[in-house]
């Protein structure tokens, strides 16, 4: 199986979001993989730390948000007429 590393990156960008705290840090448990494609991308700061957190930036908040409401928000559902 080839995996879309792009699909994992946004599921996991989704995911930094349902875990923010402080503003822009997220809870760091994701495969490094994955972070260190998210810091080249411009989405996070160097993982590559001590901290137990990870901090988005403007761009990587923005679009984590986006992302999450895409892929785990429920739709409403409209009123039959």
């Amino acid at each position: 199986m080839e995996i879309d590393e792009d699909k994992v990156d946004d599921a996991v960008l989704a995911l930094l979001w349902l875990t923010l705290h402080d503003g822009y840090w997220a809870w760091k448990g994701f495969d490094w993989g994955t972070t260190d494609r998210l810091h080249r991308k411009g989405l996070i700061d160097d993982p590559a730390n001590r901290s137990k957190s990870l901090l988005l930036t403007d761009e990587g908040l923005r679009r984590s948000e986006e992302l999450f409401r895409k892929l785990f928000a429920r739709q409403p559902v409209s009123p039959r007429s």
